[in-house]
């Protein structure tokens, strides 16, 4: 499932379709969305450096953690950096996102802000405030990998919590609306923690959202037994797995939800496919409603054994079967007394029958009818 979400944001959108977006949601009960957002930006690096992406290049906008943190993260893995194309860059809103750092080295309190802003990969972004610059900021990064021409690239924040710190939801919302619809853009992705926003705000990212993955712990349990300190091992290799689920919405508006396990180690998060967890996920799906939506077992049996008046039963009689077009006149040797028809049902209570009686000899059927009839035409 881990692999679909890359495999969508590698085939990036079509030509007048939105690009396609993924949140990654995670919690204080389950805080790993920084490794599930880790490993999609390694497989989508990876597809770029391969040629398999629609997306020539990557902008990665680093909020929670440094530019060198991510370059260390992509070679350890393999990911080249250093390859004679240039496809790579980071938009740097963790060093100075305020510009404080800036003012003080105006002023001669510091000497410089950071060494990793003077590299070529990095760029310093020095008021997140300012969403329209932090917008252009992004486009001209992308095109600076790219260059001039129909080429697309990919987007990627590693934190869009960081945003809403500093502005407004409309604000942050307008950003990454702004970066679905751009023409070069083939896809986005982020990362989100459920814990430090309201829930209009999550439904805001979720709306503009193509894909949604939600972290969750294997237990939901916070009152069970306390554990002894022998036991801590056990305890911790138990918090460090979960379940991440998946919803997917595709083009003609169908939704699908697909759901993993997965487990953190120190060498990176594994994922193994869920099973028998599908029929409790389809029962999860099913509206809250204060009616019952299925049928007890007493109910399937009564409307088995209701008789249909088209239905031929095949009980060796002959099958006469009142159709609404002769007359009552005409099948009255075929329609048995009234109480010959209450003995027979009385003798057969097991099963259920229609009865139909037209109210009158003169009434046309209405499949004669033609319902057009008073219509001018």
């Amino acid at each position: 499932m881990a692999e679909s979400m890359c495999r969508a944001l590698r085939d990036g959108s079509l030509e007048g379709e939105l690009a396609p977006a993924l949140t990654i949601r995670d919690s204080v009960h389950s805080p790993f969305g920084l490794d599930v957002f880790n490993h999609v930006l390694i497989q989508h690096s990876s597809n770029i450096l391969a040629g398999k992406s629609q997306s020539r290049g990557l902008v990665l906008v680093a909020f929670s953690r440094s530019p060198s943190f991510y370059v260390n993260l992509l070679e350890s893995r393999g990911v080249n950096l250093e390859s004679p194309r240039k496809w790579f860059q980071i938009l740097d809103c963790y060093t100075d996102p305020l510009g404080w750092k800036d003012q003080l080295m105006r002023c001669g309190k510091i000497s410089n802000i950071s060494q990793e802003a003077s590299t070529s990969t990095v760029s310093l972004c020095k008021d997140v405030r300012d969403v329209d610059k932090l917008f252009s900021s992004i486009i001209e990064l992308g095109k600076g990998l790219i260059g001039e021409g129909k080429g697309r690239f990919s987007v990627a924040m590693d934190l869009v919590s960081e945003i809403l710190r500093h502005t407004s939801m409309p604000l942050a919302a307008s950003l990454l609306s702004n970066l679905r619809s751009h023409d070069q853009i083939s896809c986005t992705f982020w990362l989100l923690h459920l814990d430090l926003h309201e829930i209009r705000e999550t439904a805001a990212f979720e709306y503009m959202s193509s894909m949604v993955a939600t972290l969750e712990p294997m237990s939901n349990s916070t009152n069970g037994p306390r554990v002894d300190s022998e036991n801590l091992p056990l305890l911790e290799q138990s918090y460090r797995k979960g379940k991440l689920s998946v919803r997917f919405k595709r083009r003609n508006g169908r939704v699908r939800l697909m759901s993993e396990f997965f487990h953190v180690e120190q060498s990176g998060i594994n994922f193994t496919s869920v099973s028998s967890e599908d029929i409790i996920i389809n029962q999860g799906l099913s509206p809250k409603v204060q009616f019952n939506l299925q049928l007890s077992e007493k109910e399937q049996i009564d409307r088995a054994n209701v008789i249909l008046p088209f239905e031929h039963q095949g009980n060796g009689k002959p099958i006469q079967i009142y159709d609404g077009r002769r007359s009552l006149a005409d099948v009255k040797d075929d329609t048995a007394p009234a109480s010959t028809l209450k003995s027979q049902m009385a003798g057969d209570s097991g099963k259920g029958e229609i009865i139909y009686f037209r109210d009158s000899d003169d009434e046309m059927p209405d499949s004669d009818e033609d319902p057009d009839d008073d219509l001018d035409i």
